[in-house]
C-alpha cells in the first residue's frame, strides 16, 4: 500500500509550528513529504528548523526544495552576492540562531549536508512541486532557476502546466492566511511568519493541517 503525498508550505524559522504539524501527520516511512523550500529567514530559529526536517528525513521520505531565501544564504555564505540583502530579509534572524560568530562557516557539516541536497522541484503522480512558479510550456528539466524560486503570483499565476499536473508551490504569502486554490496551482504559504498559519496538505485527500507561529494547532 502506497503512502501518503504530503506538502509542507513556508517555514521561515518557525520551528513550532512545523514540529505540531509532524506531530499531528505522524508521517511513516510510506508516506512522502515535500517542503517546498524557505526554511530560514525571519522566524526565530531557522537552525532548529533544520534539525527539524534532518529528523524527520529519517522518519519518513523527505523531499526538500529549495526557496529563494536558501538561495540567498548559500550565496551570501558562498562569497556570491553581498549579505545586505540577505540581512534585510530575515538573515539577521538566521544568523542569531546559529550563534553567528563572524565566521562564515557557521552552518554545521549535517546542516550543509541538507542544503546541498534541495532540489528545484519533484514531480509525483498528478503533481508538481517548486517553491514559487513555473513556465508553463517548459518540461520540468527546462524550467529557468528565476520563475522556480522567485516569481510572486501576484505579478500573475502562470496558466496549467503543458503536463497536466497540478502546480503545489509557496512563495507568496496569503495576507489573510488561506490556502490558494486555482484547480491547476495550489498554493500553500500561508503567511506564518506574518502571523498566520504554517500548513500542511495531503494532496490525494487534501486534508490541511495548520498551526499558529507559535505552534497552536488549529485543524
Amino acid at each position: 500500500m502506497s503512502g501518503r503525498l504530503i506538502a509542507i508550505g513556508d517555514i521561515h524559522g518557525f520551528n513550532e509550528p512545523l514540529r505540531t504539524l509532524i506531530d499531528e501527520i505522524a508521517p511513516t516511512p510510506e508516506d512522502v513529504i515535500v517542503t517546498l523550500g524557505d526554511y530560514v529567514d525571519r522566524g526565530p530559529d531557522s537552525k532548529g528548523v533544520i534539525d527539524t526536517l534532518i529528523e524527520l528525513s529519517q522518519k519518513t521520505q523527505l523531499i526538500p526544495l529549495i526557496g529563494n531565501h536558501e538561495e540567498m544564504m548559500l550565496n551570501v555564505i558562498e562569497g556570491e552576492q553581498s549579505h545586505h540583502g540577505w540581512l534585510r530579509y530575515g538573515g539577521v534572524e538566521t544568523l542569531d540562531s546559529y550563534a553567528f560568530d563572524g565566521e562564515m562557516d557557521f552552518l554545521p557539516p549535517e546542516h550543509v549536508e541538507f542544503f546541498n541536497s534541495l532540489a528545484d522541484f519533484f514531480v509525483q503522480d498528478n503533481y508538481f512541486f517548486t517553491h514559487a512558479a513555473y513556465d508553463p510550456s517548459l518540461d520540468f528539466s527546462q524550467q529557468p532557476v528565476e520563475l522556480l524560486r522567485w516569481h510572486s503570483l501576484r505579478a500573475g499565476i502562470p496558466d496549467p502546466h503543458v503536463s497536466g499536473k497540478i502546480a503545489v508551490v509557496g512563495h507568496t504569502a496569503s495576507d489573510d492566511g488561506t490556502i490558494l486554490d486555482v484547480g491547476h496551482l495550489v498554493c500553500l504559504d500561508t503567511n506564518c511568519y506574518g502571523g498566520g498559519f504554517l500548513t500542511a496538505m495531503e494532496m490525494q485527500s487534501r486534508q490541511v493541517w495548520q498551526a499558529t507561529p507559535d505552534g497552536q494547532f488549529v485543524r
